[in-house]
């Protein structure tokens, strides 16, 4: 109660009241050391970006934590961070981009001193078609193109199986004097969210290694010419981080993004040592007495009397976010007026009044983050200098 009764009065010190998109960054700090306790020595981390999606949230992980490996899932995000990268970052696509938007990548390159997004770049490829069109795409740039095979472990979301893998590689072989082999990518999240009468986490993590190392053998023994010490085996993701850090795994870097804001969907079993680290707080922009719905309103005493908090309405700024109610305890949206994201009614038990602010916990951060214009970091319930959000289009 007091940690939001403080960030309330920071709040109203300042002079703007909108929703805002709080970034704790004492429990940011926490969160990024539990990522790195442990973490295996011989391991690479990697921050997936849609996750975190601000130049300036990125800059502090990848400071706190000494790696510069993102992954980027979207074109103008990678557009935007080329100025801001180092010659000695590493840029994976964290899923397949249609050949026509890697064109426009390379033909609206901005201008940088430092990075090469050429061979700094690993391209993520899930279908021999594709393979191809980015051949024919690094044949008509003249640059030899780096290229990821994603692979199915079990997710079944796209990717090469097994069976199919043998003929992509060998088709890549054809291709070595336009196309690097980088390595694979494999994603597992559906091994700690299947249901466990189906299977036990500790099963799925086992069969999705298993598979992984098929193909680490397949293109190890048999595609020799395409290997080399670089070569990564990215996969995880923040759901099965702990499993890699803890269990034996074939990969040789772990993918992490969402655990270390914990939006809400990520309150699971394994993440149980990580805090929230990200909050939206709007402003309350109306206080009425009962809860008075449109053509029920003979039913507005009742409402009150059977249930206390619908003695009070709140109107807040904005609202229908991809997110919990948080602060006060028992606030929640009515549902018999409906959602707005112009004007949320919210019910609660408290004595709020007039410029006091609501506090929601987004569900994801990829999507929600990016509603707010700017992301308002906050150490020790004090308001720090706000942060840019990468460009969307």
């Amino acid at each position: 109660m007091e940690y939001f009764e403080t960030l309330t009065q920071s709040l109203q010190a300042q002079n703007r009241a909108l929703p805002t998109l709080l970034i704790d960054l004492d429990n940011l700090d926490q969160n990024i050391a539990a990522v790195l306790a442990n973490f295996p020595k011989q391991k690479g981390l990697r921050w997936v970006v849609k996750s975190l999606p601000s130049p300036e949230l990125l800059h502090y992980i990848m400071k706190r934590s000494q790696t510069e490996r993102l992954m980027v899932f979207h074109q103008p995000f990678l557009t935007a961070l080329v100025p801001l990268l180092s010659e000695t970052a590493d840029v994976l696509l964290g899923k397949p981009m249609p050949v026509t938007t890697a064109e426009y990548f390379y033909t609206n390159l901005p201008e940088t001193a430092t990075f090469n997004a050429v061979s700094q770049v690993q391209w993520l490829i899930d279908t021999e078609e594709r393979l191809i069109a980015y051949a024919n795409l690094a044949e008509k740039l003249g640059q030899k193109l780096r290229v990821s095979l994603e692979i199915d472990i079990g997710l079944h979301r796209g990717g090469f199986s097994f069976k199919a893998l043998f003929s992509a590689l060998h088709t890549l072989q054809s291709y070595q004097h336009c196309l690097e082999f980088s390595g694979f990518m494999g994603y597992d999240p559906h091994v700690v969210k299947l249901p466990k009468i189906l299977r036990s986490a500790s099963k799925a993590f086992s069969m999705a290694n298993t598979e992984y190392k098929r193909c680490i053998d397949l293109v190890t023994s048999q595609f020799p010419e395409l290997c080399n010490s670089e070569l990564v085996f990215n996969g995880g993701g923040s759901p099965t981080l702990e499993l890699h850090k803890t269990g034996h795994t074939v990969l040789n870097e772990i993918a992490v993004g969402s655990c270390i804001l914990k939006p809400s969907t990520f309150d699971i079993p394994s993440l149980t040592a990580y805090q929230p680290a990200c909050f939206i707080a709007t402003p309350i922009l109306k206080k009425l007495n009962g809860t008075r719905i449109p053509a029920i309103e003979f039913l507005s005493g009742l409402m009150g009397f059977l249930k206390k908090k619908l003695g009070r309405s709140y109107f807040i700024y904005g609202g229908y976010w991809k997110a919990n109610y948080c602060y006060p305890p028992d606030a929640t949206e009515n549902g018999l007026f409906g959602a707005s994201t112009n004007q949320s009614l919210v019910n609660t038990t408290s004595d709020l009044a007039v410029g006091d602010y609501v506090f929601l916990r987004p569900s994801q951060s990829e999507f929600v983050l990016l509603q707010f214009g700017q992301l308002q970091p906050v150490r020790n319930q004090l308001l720090q200098a706000p942060w840019n959000l990468l460009k969307n289009y």
